[in-house]
């Protein structure tokens, strides 16, 4: 099995130096000063180099969310319990959540994947790839076998490809999961020695004393697990969750394949730190879409190396706030395709390089 990660892993290639220089030129020579449209210009450079052209358009958009359970939740880490998992599974696919409504209003398609809910759902826009039904307590054992983690990640590349082969232009990572922020944030601290009392947020919106509780339930599973951050997939199935795992794979698929990936919040971001760690390159594709709400969400843009396009301090994930950023995102293309030039706008002076 890893040999077929390692395949796609190796298809990562950087993005097209050319067709940065050429949307840069193209931003210097419309009709405003340098710059002067911020970091918008520069989302304009990243998505011209991943496309391999100066006026990228992304016409088809695709969200998609993972879905799986965690074990962990019987340490009591969440505001919910296990089952609202599965309740709202329902509710992503009869289009009544918030991700559903703001994708129809950015004219992106939700694709929801059941790859590890505890439970059996049935669904005629069901994607079924279930791996397990949910993860084992991370605070007395590993979330799962490394041969689950490794499927979970080949679930993820194969989601990529078969919607990349039906069009997909550019990807938003969306997830649901009771208890999947701890599971997130122990692979934060994991893979980049981050103390649990700086990565472990609020989650779903828990009180100061289950916070500690949080905390210490992220400590006792780096403790048990011994997670070896050399080693992405021992993090991965160690400390890490099934959802989190596909989102990993739908990432580097898209990677391999010169496809943009915009990250949602915590959980997607605990994804792309893995999917950096297996694949440097990667990251080239990814796009960090806004600053989460949860506390350590910060420090993974940072570990990335990404910049935020807003910070809202959203913290619903379901791919919300990726969603959002598609219209920043249709904005500066349409700036790179639509806005004159100074000589076609027979404009003379500043501008010209």
């Amino acid at each position: 099995m890893i040999s077929s990660i390692q395949e796609v892993i190796k298809r990562i290639t950087p993005a097209d130096e050319q067709s940065f220089l050429k949307a840069e030129h193209r931003l210097n020579i419309l009709t405003k000063p340098p710059g002067s449209l911020g970091q918008l210009e520069t989302l304009a450079v990243k998505l011209a180099g991943i496309s391999g052209t100066e006026q990228p358009s992304f016409t088809k958009r695709t969200v998609v969310v993972m879905a799986a359970d965690h074990g962990v939740c019987c340490e009591g880490v969440s505001a919910f319990p296990q089952e609202v998992t599965m309740q709202m599974a329902y509710n992503f696919l009869s289009g009544g959540a918030a991700v559903n409504v703001l994708a129809r209003q950015a004219g992106a398609e939700v694709k929801f994947v059941d790859i590890g809910v505890n439970g059996d759902l049935s669904h005629e826009d069901l994607i079924d790839c279930k791996v397990r039904r949910g993860t084992d307590n991370i605070a007395v054992g590993p979330a799962m076998s490394r041969k689950e983690a490794m499927n979970a990640v080949l679930v993820g590349i194969r989601i990529a490809q078969e919607a990349i082969e039906n069009g997909t232009e550019i990807f938003i990572t969306g997830e649901m999961g009771i208890g999947n922020t701890t599971a997130s944030a122990a692979i934060l601290c994991a893979l980049k020695g981050i103390p649990p009392e700086v990565a472990v947020g609020r989650g779903t919106g828990i009180d100061d004393e289950r916070l500690l509780h949080k905390i210490a339930v992220v400590e006792r599973a780096l403790k048990v697990n011994q997670p070896n951050p050399a080693d992405p997939l021992d993090v991965l199935s160690k400390v890490g969750g099934l959802e989190i795992a596909g989102l990993t794979g739908l990432i580097l698929g898209a990677a391999a394949a010169r496809v943009p990936v915009i990250l949602d919040g915590f959980i997607s971001g605990a994804a792309a730190l893995v999917a950096k760690a297996l694949a440097p390159e990667s990251i080239a594709y990814m796009i960090g879409s806004h600053l989460s709400g949860e506390q350590g969400h910060k420090l993974m843009l940072e570990r990335l190396g990404l910049e935020p396009l807003f910070n809202l301090g959203l913290r619903l994930g379901e791919g919300t706030g990726g969603v959002l950023s598609l219209h920043l995102i249709e904005a500066i293309c349409r700036i790179l395709s639509e806005m004159a030039t100074f000589e076609s706008a027979g404009i003379s002076g500043a501008g010209k390089q």
